[in-house]
């Protein structure tokens, strides 16, 4: 397995793997199911997001993106997607130490991931991955003007 820079090429195949509405919702915060490749696509113009697909051979099994912030000297994990019939088999905290090891090389002290509340895979999978919830206050702060009162996470090593 080898972590690349994503290429839009990878986009469709990205786009497919949430297999429905509340999974889409959980994974990226979109309300359109399926979501669409153009979507994905799109992500990649965003300023500061650097995205990255976890491949074997020319295949995608994970993706996931890192959200550098240098003015809050912090990096966010987010959008961490694993293809559905790869998961369950360690490609998901696989990647997120692959994206851990990109953040490092940032030089940003902190980071973060926010996860919706019913995700109970991608937290074990996180917690897993030496993440740790944030205290409460800060927590609070962070969810006003949120969706939905995610779940922050830290990294131990920051």
């Amino acid at each position: 397995m080898r972590l690349l820079p994503f290429d839009s090429t990878y986009a469709a195949s990205v786009a497919s793997w949430p297999r429905s509405a509340t999974e889409v919702l959980m994974w990226c915060g979109l309300r359109e199911f399926p979501v669409p490749e153009r979507a994905v696509a799109a992500w990649q113009g965003e300023p500061d997001v650097a995205a990255r697909v976890l491949v074997d051979g020319e295949q995608p099994f994970a993706y996931g993106e890192l959200w550098l912030d240098a003015a809050e000297d912090e990096v966010e994990l987010a959008r961490i997607i694993v293809a559905p019939g790869a998961r369950g088999r360690g490609l998901g905290r696989a990647l997120v130490r692959g994206l851990l090891a990109e953040a490092r090389l940032s030089g940003l002290s902190e980071v973060f991931m926010r996860v919706h509340p019913e995700n109970a895979a991608a937290l074990r999978c996180y917690r897993g991955a030496g993440f740790a919830p944030v205290g409460a206050e800060l927590a609070e702060a962070w969810n006003a003007g949120q969706p939905v009162d995610y779940v922050w996470l830290r990294h131990a090593d920051a």
